[in-house]
């Protein structure tokens, strides 16, 4: 283990030589800032005062010949070479409510949901505790680097299952679909702090779009188990290009049918009877000013991601209510 010490506090915790420092600070409850985990969206950078360490991932998109000579690195790609001193500003928001941890996983079943979604089901070592909303790292046979992908279950379940967008292509998507019930990968998580908030007493849209199903699925079903949609209505908007890419909302549980208003927004079929235009465009116009009074959860396509933060600024929603990966 190498001993990593924060500046200027002097706190310090383990890590791994083959673990990441963002990870094992998450591992050990520290809140270092973090998002999407594999080097895009940059906010787990830290300074590093003392010691070495070496990239996971030199092409990382948030990580730039700047940060470099200024010595800041990625802590979702950064291992440590030795004992570390580094510095960041710690949110308590980050601190996990259940600590991720790295286990095998045998998956089970492949479901096919839509022409190009499948949701894969998982058996792990260990409890599931994961929240509505969170993300699991798996590390597929014969792809370097983890890929992070949402549940679409609950806990509770035995299981974590994942919907996901098959990305011609994508050498994760592609191992995925190589492998069969019975094979087995590292899943480490739960991941993510853009999960179910219980305790909102507001009211709640839920935004998808294409692979980003997964996380909204599971908020859909976590509100429902949690007694939130007694008094509170739950908004479910699923934005696609056609037809051929619409989901059926029975996915979303038959014990929702009564208390979830879904609708189906269509950016590319000029005869259809669903909503036409873009997810966030369909949104506005269905709440506009009454946005900034809901507490909302997305996610999607990162032109989307954008669109709906747009959205959301220009409705005077307040970012405490926003809630999403960024995934880049």
């Amino acid at each position: 283990m190498n001993k990593i010490t924060t500046t200027p506090d002097g706190a310090s915790f383990d890590c791994d030589p083959n673990d990441t420092i963002l990870r094992a600070a998450l591992r050990a409850g520290v809140g270092m800032p973090y998002s999407c985990n594999v080097g895009s969206c940059g906010n787990c950078k830290f300074e590093l005062i003392e010691g070495e360490v070496s990239h996971l991932r030199e092409d990382s998109p948030a990580w730039g010949e700047r940060d470099q000579k200024r010595n800041r690195w990625l802590g979702c790609q950064a291992r440590p070479d030795g004992p570390c001193t580094v510095k960041f500003r710690a949110d308590p928001a980050c601190v996990p409510l259940h600590p991720p941890v790295s286990r095998p996983a045998e998956l089970t079943s492949v479901t096919q949901i839509t022409h190009d979604i499948t949701e894969f089901r998982f058996m792990a070592d260990g409890p599931d505790d994961f929240r509505p909303g969170q993300y699991a790292l798996l590390h597929l046979p014969g792809v370097k680097g983890a890929r992070p992908y949402s549940m679409c279950n609950l806990p509770g379940e035995d299981s974590w299952n994942f919907q996901i967008r098959r990305v011609p292509g994508g050498k994760g998507t592609e191992a995925l679909w190589a492998m069969t019930p019975g094979d087995r990968v590292r899943m480490d998580g739960p991941y993510s702090t853009a999960y179910l908030r219980e305790d909102s007493p507001r009211d709640l849209i839920l935004m998808a779009g294409g692979s980003g199903l997964s996380p909204m699925v599971s908020i859909a079903r976590g509100a429902k188990a949690a007694g939130m949609l007694k008094d509170r209505q739950l908004h479910f908007y699923y934005g696609a290009r056609g037809e051929q890419d619409l989901i059926d909302p029975i996915l979303l549980g038959e014990d929702l049918a009564d208390s979830v208003r879904f609708t189906a927004a269509l950016s590319d079929a000029p005869e259809t009877s669903h909503r036409q235009g873009f997810l966030h465009d369909v949104v506005a116009q269905d709440l506009g000013d009454a946005l900034k009074d809901h507490e909302i959860y997305f996610a999607g396509p990162a032109v989307m991601s954008a669109a709906i933060q747009k959205m959301a600024h220009e409705a005077g929603v307040p970012m405490d209510q926003l809630h999403f990966d960024e995934f880049y």
